[in-house]
């Protein structure tokens, strides 16, 4: 087993990634899987897109990783 760990920005934003359509088209069966499986880890984890203001934490995680990382 590999663990990784990122900042909660970073899992806010690939948490909406997961449950967004705009990688349907683009990975196979296998690849699903994987983000489901994924997808699946962060939904244990995080409590934030459960809270009434999940779409404002988005985007402020957006701007947090824009300014430590750069466009």
């Amino acid at each position: 087993m590999v663990k990784i760990e990122v900042e909660t920005d970073e899992a806010l934003i690939l948490f909406e990634l997961l449950t967004s359509d705009r990688l349907k088209n683009v990975i196979d069966a296998v690849e699903t899987v994987v983000l489901a499986n994924t997808l699946a880890a962060l939904e244990r984890e995080l409590v934030e897109p459960f809270r009434e203001d999940y779409t404002a934490l988005v985007a402020d995680a957006r701007k947090s990783v824009l300014s430590r990382y750069g466009e």
